[in-house]
């Protein structure tokens, strides 16, 4: 029985429209400004969101070739280097870019066949990951990035759908390199502890987490 990860591709279309909402309004000046990301722009934010994107439909098209490919070309370098090309661009292209790049990744999934779902493909990190296992992580992606914008989303805004689902996932991820004086349960709820635990909260009474990729 082939598994079709329906429910994660309806998710990241909702999150897709919420941040096409999101980056519409953006201006030219706002794109240059540092995003919550130490050395990005919203400009690279935005650029790295497009390339996410793209690599979603490079794996699903190579899934359908039967081929084992990169999440990126060129690897690492070749992400950071396709990011950094494209941040000074102009909000209209960037915004664009946005669009296209989310509607190509939803279009190549609804044309797969079932027993696509069950290919793999390597992710920036070297790990090999089955097709059915990438909606969720593109969902994981918008949702993080439109925090890190820094344009007025914030954690208290995730789906609680999303939190429900990632919370437990990121806790089990990172169980064994958290540090034991950093786990105080005085969150206001579980989206502060989801975003402490990406990196996204900071606090005076709790210690940063580790690196979260």
């Amino acid at each position: 029985m082939v598994f079709v990860p329906r429910a994660d591709v309806d998710r990241v279309a909702d999150a897709h429209e919420r941040c096409f909402e999101v980056v519409g309004r953006l201006t030219d000046a706002q794109v240059r400004r540092e995003s919550l990301l130490p050395g990005w722009t919203v400009g690279h934010v935005l650029t790295h969101l497009a390339r996410n994107a793209d690599s979603h439909v490079l794996r699903a098209e190579a899934a359908v070739r039967g081929e084992m490919v990169d999440q990126y070309a060129g690897g690492p370098a070749g992400r950071a280097a396709a990011i950094e090309a494209g941040a000074g661009r102009a909000v209209e292209e960037l915004v664009e870019d946005v669009r296209r790049s989310a509607r190509a990744a939803q279009e190549a999934w609804q044309r797969l066949p079932p027993a696509a779902w069950l290919a793999r493909s390597r992710d920036a990190g070297g790990h090999e990951r089955y097709l059915f296992e990438l909606p969720a992580r593109r969902w994981q992606e918008v949702e993080v990035h439109l925090v890190d914008l820094d344009v007025g989303v914030t954690h208290a805004d995730w789906p609680d759908a999303f939190v429900a689902e990632w919370l437990p996932r990121t806790r089990e991820r990172m169980w064994a390199v958290l540090p034991a004086d950093g786990t105080s349960r005085g969150f206001a709820g579980p989206s502060e502890e989801l975003a402490w635990l990406y990196g996204r909260l900071h606090r005076q009474d709790l210690v940063a987490p580790p690196p979260w990729g």
